[in-house]
């Protein structure tokens, strides 16, 4: 006998059907029909308290678990609540599935209730856009998404849910798992690849973008080592490679450092994989001569639409980086015409001692050291640790100044979004609670999303957070007071007893004024069973750990 269910029932029993074991939403009447299913799924809900939470921690759960992250929101209010986090997905290259509920498909075009033509709002936005107007169709349409969503390029993909639909009764059933085609690499690719590199003395390998699999990392890394390459990973994708081992030379991002610009633009051969070309990763677009770079350009991605987008390589190469590199691996670049081996060496190895000696901040003015801090961090965090950050300078300090073994991640939003670290910490408690997870926020930074330590408390997923509290938005204050020094205007912040917060989400929480109370305050923190907030006063004078209010307004002055 044939069971009936509604719409609803059925996008639940299709996201069964996919592996989804948690979704993060805000409830919303348009999909009251969804929420009736959830409620006799094995689908974990976790809900936020603002949709841009729902789709950081979305996105976040993608980035760990290599899987889309599922959301849920609402129509109108909802969906433009959740574009930020949309925004993050495409630009990070990470797999998400949005679901939005809609007017009832009577009412559209009317500019009914909460309505927007979601085509039009979000198709700038991600890799593509649907609405299921007719329930049959529930299954094919979901499937399609989960396809687009992991083919190629990585990113978010938004399905419309119209009220009426949700309602409608249906005996379809769901589609199978869907399964996604990998692109590789053609032997004569592999042969050239082999042989450009091979007779390369000053060669690099860039590596970044979304789709990467442990096993992918893991053959990245026998093929740089045996070969002696030095190697670096695009903006916030300082995990994809053990920063520990002798090829890694730090992130070409923002601040970059001058050892990367070099390894950069001296480059005679560069072996892009998984990357776009970002604007951070190009420094502006000044490293490489568009289209066509004075570098010898190895550039491998699974989309066709990110080769020769940009940069036109020597070398085109369409096939997943994780499947490239698996063919790499035990291969050996050394050819009988090569001679470049001991120069190759030189190179790498002088690059990997500048990015050691990068790593290590100056020391800082006032009580509060991050310096210290960072050193101390290193040496006494898991080897298997989660870190977070959203945006604005105190991210300094995670993304340069840290090194990520072969069992650390770091989840950080490529776009530069803030108020991501939060939930991305929150989404990394819920998929490995036992695992140790530290979000690095400002105090500008936490304030978008604070109200997620709400969603914290109550999923009990609360990890640690560390609020650097500077009373300022400290990027935009640095770029003001290059450009019109002794002119600030609006990046002053008048902060809220951050302790205080924390304690009233069932936190603990305290206030740290000095390098040597962190020590024994994090000890508390890693013992608290429901999370705890660290509010570190770190000195107003510094903008960056090397640059001081004052260096900037001496070194800055008006660029217009």
């Amino acid at each position: 006998m044939t069971t009936k269910r509604s719409g609803g029932e059925l996008v639940v029993a299709c996201l069964e059907a996919q592996g989804v074991d948690t979704a993060f939403g805000v409830p919303g009447e348009s999909f009251l029909a969804v929420l009736d299913g959830l409620v006799d799924s094995p689908i974990r809900f976790i809900g936020c308290r603002q949709e841009g939470g729902v789709t950081y921690a979305a996105e976040a759960w993608g980035k760990l678990n290599r899987k889309p992250g599922i959301g849920f929101v609402t129509r109108g209010p909802g969906a433009t609540n959740a574009s930020v986090g949309l925004h993050t997905a495409m630009q990070d290259s990470t797999p998400m599935i949005l679901f939005v509920g809609q007017a009832s498909t009577t009412h559209l075009g009317r500019e009914a209730f909460q309505e927007i033509a979601y085509e039009q709002f979000f198709g700038p936005l991600v890799k593509w856009v649907t609405q299921i107007n007719e329930v049959d169709r529930t299954p094919e349409l979901i499937s399609r998404a989960f396809s687009i969503a992991q083919t190629g390029r990585p990113g978010p993909v938004v399905v419309s849910l119209p009220e009426d639909v949700l309602a409608a009764t249906t005996d379809v059933v769901p589609g199978k798992p869907v399964r996604i085609a990998k692109a590789g690499p053609s032997p004569s690719d592999v042969d050239e690849l082999l042989e450009l590199v091979g007779n390369a003395t000053k060669p690099l390998v860039l590596v970044g973008g979304g789709g990467w699999t442990e096993n992918g990392s893991i053959a990245l890394q026998q093929f740089v080592e045996a070969n002696q390459l030095p190697t670096a990973t695009v903006f916030r994708y300082h995990d994809l490679i053990d920063n520990f081992s002798d090829c890694y030379i730090g992130d070409a991002g923002v601040g970059m450092q001058p050892h990367v610009v070099k390894a950069i633009t001296e480059a005679d051969v560069l072996l892009a994989a998984g990357i776009r070309f970002g604007e951070m990763t190009t420094g502006a677009y000044t490293l490489f001569d568009l289209p066509d770079p004075q570098q010898t350009v190895i550039h491998v991605h699974p989309s066709e639409r990110e080769l020769g987008k940009l940069v036109q390589a020597d070398l085109p190469i369409q096939s997943s980086p994780n499947t490239l590199f698996e063919v790499l691996a035990g291969r050996s670049t050394t050819s009988e015409r090569s001679l470049s081996t001991a120069s190759r060496a030189d190179w790498t190895r002088n690059l990997r001692a500048a990015h050691q000696q990068a790593l290590i901040a100056p020391p800082q003015p006032g009580a509060l050291d991050m310096a210290e801090i960072m050193i101390w961090l290193q040496d006494n965090l898991p080897a298997d640790v989660v870190i977070t950050n959203g945006a604005g300078n105190f991210s300094i300090w995670p993304n340069k100044h840290f090194s990520y073994g072969p069992d650390a991640r770091l989840l950080a939003p490529q776009s530069g979004s803030m108020g991501y670290g939060l939930p991305a910490a929150i989404a990394a408690k819920v998929a490995e609670p036992e695992r140790l997870v530290v979000c690095f926020a400002g105090d500008g930074d936490i304030q978008m999303n604070l109200q997620e330590l709400g969603t914290a408390m109550q999923e009990d997923a609360q990890p640690v957070v560390l609020v650097l509290n500077n009373s300022m938005y400290g990027t935009i204050r640095m770029h003001q007071e290059k450009a019109f020094p002794n002119r600030t205007s609006g990046t002053d912040i008048t902060n809220p007893d951050f302790v205080a917060l924390g304690h009233s989400y069932g936190f603990h929480a305290e206030r740290i004024d000095a390098t040597d109370q962190f020590a024994d305050a994090f000890a508390r923190a890693i013992a608290s069973k429901t999370g705890a907030l660290l509010e570190l006063m770190v000195p107003p004078t510094m903008l960056s750990p090397t640059l001081s209010v004052d260096d900037a307004r001496e070194t800055g002055g008006p660029k217009i």
